[in-house]
Parts: structure tokens; sequence; C-alpha cells
């Protein structure tokens, strides 16, 4: 699955959703994907958060299948920035 198909997961997802702030999922080589103004897109820019993490560990973070505080203590995910917006996430994928 390719970050821009993610991302139109995301968008479609937002559609019934209100997030505030901007969030920037950094899958490295990969791309990112950044979540701002109701919107996912692929362009790379700011963000009041971001979440470093493989293409892989994003797709089971968006499916629920990565516990967003297990994986920081894993490893398998890193936050910089405001963790007020990372907590955010939670209740967007909740």
């Amino acid at each position: 699955m390719s970050l821009q198909n993610i991302a139109e997961g995301i968008r479609a997802g937002l559609q019934s959703k209100s997030f505030e702030g901007s969030l920037k999922f950094d899958c490295g080589s990969d791309g990112v994907i950044v979540l701002s103004e109701g919107n996912a897109s692929t362009t790379d820019r700011d963000a009041d958060c971001t979440i470093k993490l493989s293409q892989d560990n994003l797709v089971k973070l968006l499916k629920g299948k990565l516990n967003p505080m297990t994986g920081v203590m894993m490893g398998k995910l890193k936050i910089s920035g405001d963790m007020a917006t990372a907590m955010k996430l939670g209740k967007l994928i909740g």
C-alpha cells in the first residue's frame, strides 16, 4: 500500500471527524503524510507534532493493531513536538 493510498484512506476518515492542529507521519525514505485542516496530504511541511515510524507500523497504527503508547515504549515510533496534538490522534483513530 502506497502512502498516497494511506493518505486517501485517512482523508475519507476525516470527513466525519475533526482534527485541530497539524500532525506529520514521517516514514523516512517512503515519504510523509501530513494531517492538517481536515485533510491528509503527502506534501512535506512543518507540523505541530511529528511521529516517525515505518510505513508498516503506520498501517498497523491506523488499523488499531499498534497501540501508540506501546509503540513508543518499544521504539516503533518516536514523537516530537506538541504532545497534546499527538494525544488527539488517539481520539481520531480510537
